[in-house]
């Protein structure tokens, strides 16, 4: 079940997310895949997914797929597989897990199934957030792609989502443009 927050506004059927190569995207579907034991077990409402579905609408982003799985590294690389390989998604988004617990595990989860990092996503993510506090310096997110997918960690919280998303959003439809070989001004 959907929390209201993060309800898809219009059901997008499997094929229409992608308009076809050599055209530009008309909507960016995008998956939020929330990594928390505490919100897989139903101990808190996720914040951190609600703030990434309010961010993502100003650069046409639509949720289409939103998932809460545990710490569990099989459960987060099997849910970007899923979404990347057989639903297409255009813009994948985790929140949680790139702290340094010992059950923060979703940057290594998600190099499993990357094909390709892009470094300086992850670098800007960081940098952003050192401008409001020194512990941005401990994130290990990544961002990277699978396929035409572009997928990013973003921390678990709603004000790391905010700074961190925040610092990238701008750039997400150039980068699935030239990911998803399509017309762009580069």
């Amino acid at each position: 079940m959907w929390p209201e927050s993060l309800r898809p506004r219009r059901h997008v059927a499997q094929g229409q997310v992608h308009q076809g190569v050599g055209s530009k995207i008309d909507m960016i579907g995008v998956g939020i895949l929330t990594v928390s034991d505490t919100a897989a077990r139903g101990g808190r409402a996720d914040l951190s997914g609600a703030a990434i579905r309010e961010m993502v609408g100003s650069v046409g982003g639509e949720v289409v797929a939103y998932q809460v799985v545990p710490d569990e590294a099989d459960q987060i690389a099997g849910v970007l597989r899923q979404w990347a390989d057989e639903r297409g998604l255009d813009l994948i988004l985790t929140t949680g897990g790139t702290g340094l617990s010992p059950r923060d595990v979703t940057p290594e989860a998600t190099r499993t199934v990357l094909e390709r990092e892009i470094p300086g996503m992850a670098e800007a993510m960081r940098a952003a957030g050192l401008k409001n506090t020194p512990r941005a310096m401990l994130s290990r997110a990544l961002a990277g792609t699978r396929g035409r997918s572009l997928i990013v960690n973003l921390p678990g919280s709603p004000k790391g989502v905010r700074e961190s998303l925040g610092a990238i959003l701008d750039v997400l439809p150039h980068a699935l443009e030239i990911l998803q070989a399509r017309p762009t001004d580069h």
